[in-house]
C-alpha cells in the first residue's frame, strides 16, 4: 500500500456488505449520491487528494493520536493491561473530525460551498463546524431540540466557528431527527452542499466513505501497539451506535482473526423496549435512513425510541457494515447500563487524569470486565473515541448528590 493510501473494503463498489446495505432514498435522491459516489470513487485513490489530507491531519488536527497504557486502572481491575487509543486527543476533543476534515476536502474538490450534518452529542458538529472554517466553507449542523440542549456547550462552540445551528423538535428530538432533517436539507441544496454524515450509516457512499477517512485510526493503531509491545493487541474494544469509531479502528484488525473484536452497546436505563440503544442486541433487519441493516422497531416495523446517557449513543440503527461483522461473528456484543458508564466517567478520571466523553467510558467499561477475566500477559485496546467536557457538569449533577446523601448518612 502506497503511503498515503486510504485501505479499500468491503462495499467499496456495490455499497452492500452482505444481506446489509445499499441505497434506498426515492429517486430525487439519485443525481446527489451517484455524483458523490463517483467523484469520491475518482479522489479515493488520488494522489494530491491523499497527500493534501494527510497534511491537514498533520498541522490541523494533530494526528498522529498516541496510545497510552492505563497503568493503574490495569492494576485496579487486574489481569489484562488495557490501553486506550487517545482519539480525544484530536483538534476538537474527538474522532468525528477524521471524516470531517475528509467532507470539507471532498467538497471543495466537488465544488461546493457548503457543508450540511447532523450532530447528537455535538462532537461530529463542532468538527464540521471547526472544518468548515478551514476551508472556507459555509456550515448548517441539525441537532435535536433535547440535545441542543443537553449539549449546549458544543452547541456554543459550533456557532463561535461559524456554523448555523438548526434545532428540530420532532419525534424523540435526537439523533435520528437530526438525520432526517439533514438529508432533506442536503437534497434541497445538493447542486452547491455536501451532506458530511456523522458516522458510517445511510445509502452508499456515505458509510464506505465514513469508514475510509476514520480507518486511519487503526491504521495508527496497530503499528503504535506493535512497536510498543512487539505485536497487536489480543483484544479491541470499542463504543458503536452508528459505528464511526468503532469500523475506525476495528478496520486494521478484521483479517487478523487472533484479535478478537468488542463491540460496546448502550444498555441505557434497562433492557426493555425504548429504555436503550442496544441495536446489535436487540434489533432486527430494517431500513433506516436509506440503508438496510438492523433497527430497533416495534411490531409495526417503526424504529422504537432510544435512550442513552450518552447522546452520541442515541440512534435505533447501526451502519451496515458493523451489522454484517456482528452477523459473521467477526465481531462481539456486549452492552453497558448508563449507571455503569456514569462509574467508569468518574472512575476514570480519579484514576488515569482523563475525562473521557460517555459514549467512550461504555468501552473503556467493557474493557475492565473483559481485563479481569483475562491473563495478565494479555492485552486490551480500547478506542477513546472523544474527551467529556460536554458531559461532565451533567455527570457531577448526577453522582454528587448521592455522594452527598452518603457523607451525610
Amino acid at each position: 500500500m502506497a503511503k498515503h493510501d486510504i485501505p479499500v473494503g468491503p462495499g467499496a463498489t456495490d455499497g452492500f456488505y452482505g444481506s446489509f446495505g445499499g441505497s434506498f432514498y426515492p429517486e430525487r435522491a439519485s443525481a446527489a449520491l451517484t455524483e458523490l459516489a463517483d467523484a469520491y470513487g475518482r479522489l479515493r485513490t488520488s494522489t494530491p487528494f491523499l497527500e493534501q489530507l494527510s497534511r491537514v491531519r498533520a498541522t490541523f488536527q494533530g494526528r498522529p493520536t498516541p496510545i497510552h497504557h492505563l497503568r493503574r486502572l490495569s492494576a485496579a481491575t487486574g489481569g489484562a493491561q488495557i490501553y486506550v487509543k487517545r482519539e480525544d486527543l484530536n483538534h476538537t476533543g474527538a474522532h468525528k473530525i477524521n471524516h470531517c476534515v475528509g467532507f470539507a476536502l471532498l467538497a471543495r474538490e466537488m465544488g461546493k460551498s457548503r457543508l450540511i450534518a447532523e450532530t447528537g452529542a455535538g462532537q461530529h458538529g463542532v468538527g464540521l463546524a471547526a472544518a468548515a472554517a478551514y476551508f472556507g466553507l459555509e456550515c448548517e449542523i441539525h441537532i435535536g431540540d433535547t440535545d441542543n440542549v443537553k449539549v449546549a456547550l458544543n452547541v456554543s462552540q459550533m456557532e463561535l466557528l461559524g456554523a448555523r445551528v438548526v434545532s428540530t423538535g420532532a419525534g424523540q428530538s435526537a439523533l435520528k431527527e437530526a438525520s432526517d432533517a439533514a438529508f432533506t436539507s442536503y437534497l434541497r441544496n445538493h447542486e452547491t452542499a455536501l451532506y458530511a454524515i456523522g458516522s458510517a450509516i445511510g445509502p452508499h457512499p456515505f458509510p464506505m466513505i465514513v469508514r475510509d477517512f476514520q480507518s486511519v485510526i487503526g491504521t495508527e493503531a496497530r503499528a503504535q501497539f506493535t512497536a510498543l509491545t512487539g505485536g497487536p493487541p489480543d483484544h479491541v474494544v470499542a463504543c458503536v451506535a452508528g459505528g464511526s469509531n468503532a469500523l475506525g479502528i476495528f478496520s486494521a484488525f478484521t483479517a487478523d482473526l487472533d484479535v478478537r473484536l468488542h463491540a460496546v452497546e448502550p444498555l441505557g436505563r434497562s433492557a426493555a423496549p425504548g429504555q436503550h440503544g442496544a441495536t446489535l442486541t436487540y434489533g432486527r433487519p430494517g431500513r433506516i435512513h436509506g440503508s438496510d441493516t438492523l433497527v430497533l422497531q416495534d411490531g409495526n416495523d417503526q424504529p422504537l425510541p432510544v435512550s442513552s446517557i450518552a447522546s452520541g449513543l442515541v440512534y435505533p440503527g447501526v451502519g451496515p457494515e458493523m451489522a454484517m461483522l456482528v452477523d459473521t461473528g467477526r465481531v462481539g456484543v456486549s452492552t453497558v447500563s448508563d449507571a455503569e458508564a456514569l462509574e467508569m466517567f468518574v472512575r476514570l478520571a480519579r484514576l488515569e487524569g482523563i475525562i473521557a466523553a460517555l459514549e467512550s467510558v461504555h468501552a473503556v467499561h467493557h474493557a475492565t470486565r473483559l481485563a479481569a477475566e483475562l491473563p495478565s500477559d494479555q492485552s486490551v485496546l480500547v478506542n477513546l473515541s472523544g474527551r467529556g467536557d460536554k458531559d461532565a457538569g451533567a455527570v457531577l449533577e448526577l453522582v454528587l448528590p448521592a455522594r452527598d446523601d452518603e457523607s451525610r448518612g
